[in-house]
């Protein structure tokens, strides 16, 4: 199984390719159009902001490329969000594959942005990416901005009210927090969806 990780520039994308060899997969970083449309697997990874990780992915040329693919893609933290129609982080124009928007947290005396820690996912639907996971199981967050629930939505957490922390439609799936710093549940994500 080819698995690669889009080159987008996101910070975490050496804990993410880390993540994967410790399950096996020797992932490749890559911003080339042929290779990324050749693989198995696709992860768009990302840390930053929007406006500037799609600007990227414009000079890349990968934007409609990303659209294109019908293999399994799995966006994580950033990269799940532009995953979705439109952010308000910069009034940010994003991928459009799954059609929901991206909403920043309202922090209040009593809420903390960014949410930062570990909260507990509430399954929404069963999905082969939550295979194997308990109701308590807590993967670890780390946003300012979030994507409210909806149909595409998978498993939810709370912070301030409920959002969603796993998203799919077809064959793009997002998680909010960081499967690869999210200990064996997070392992356990990253390998449901490289067995989709």
């Amino acid at each position: 199984m080819s698995v690669v990780l889009v080159d987008a520039g996101g910070t975490n994308i050496g804990s993410v390719r880390y993540a994967l060899q410790r399950l096996g997969v020797d992932a490749e970083l890559t911003a080339d159009a042929s290779t990324i449309r050749g693989a198995d697997k696709v992860i768009l990874p990302g840390v930053g902001a929007a406006g500037p990780g799609m600007e990227r992915l414009r000079k890349l040329g990968l934007v409609e490329l990303l659209r294109s693919l019908t293999q399994p893609v799995l966006g994580v933290c950033l990269g799940m969000q532009l995953l979705c129609t439109h952010s308000q982080e910069g009034d940010t124009d994003c991928l459009r594959l799954i059609s929901a928007p991206v909403r920043r947290f309202v922090p209040t005396h009593a809420l903390r942005v960014p949410h930062m820690g570990w909260n507990r996912l509430v399954a929404q639907r069963p999905h082969p990416l939550l295979t194997g996971l308990g109701n308590d199981d807590q993967t670890y967050f780390v946003h300012s901005y979030a994507v409210p629930v909806g149909e595409y939505s998978v498993a939810t957490s709370d912070h301030g009210g409920e959002f969603s922390a796993v998203i799919a439609h077809e064959n793009f799936y997002g998680m909010q927090f960081h499967p690869e710093r999210s200990a064996a549940v997070g392992a356990r994500l990253l390998q449901n969806f490289l067995e989709l």
